[in-house]
């Protein structure tokens, strides 16, 4: 699926596990990506935990969406900084599923996201 992800990939995402109901993966933080306050675009910091739930989620198998997703941002990222998304599977019962994503920078952290997922096709 993460090759497949244009969106990901041309933000500089990288993919660096997947398995098992959970991920990890990793950006930093361009020029590009800051807003009008010198801070990194939350919306940018969003995209990373939602990859990250996205490939956790897909990790079993059929194809899996996200049904919704919130976030809690709890630091400013600034530019250069290279951020690490952790996603967890907590519970998954029939085609629904509930993830949680921690944002990491230099070991504190940053956001915390919340994904329900849902299995649109089976094996």
């Amino acid at each position: 699926m993460f090759d497949a992800d244009v969106a990901s990939k041309g933000l500089g995402i990288e993919l660096v596990s997947a398995g098992d109901g959970a991920a990890v993966a990793r950006m930093r933080v361009t020029p590009a990506m800051l807003n009008g306050h010198a801070i990194g675009h939350g919306g940018f910091v969003f995209l990373l935990a939602d990859t990250a739930f996205a490939l956790a989620c897909n990790s079993h198998g059929p194809a899996t969406v996200a049904a919704g997703g919130e976030i809690s941002f709890l630091r400013p990222v600034r530019e250069g900084d290279l951020l690490e998304a952790r996603a967890t599977e907590r519970v998954r019962y029939g085609r629904s599923g509930l993830y949680d994503v921690t944002v990491w920078r230099d070991g504190e952290v940053v956001a915390e996201f919340r994904g329900r997922s849902r299995t649109i096709a089976r094996d």
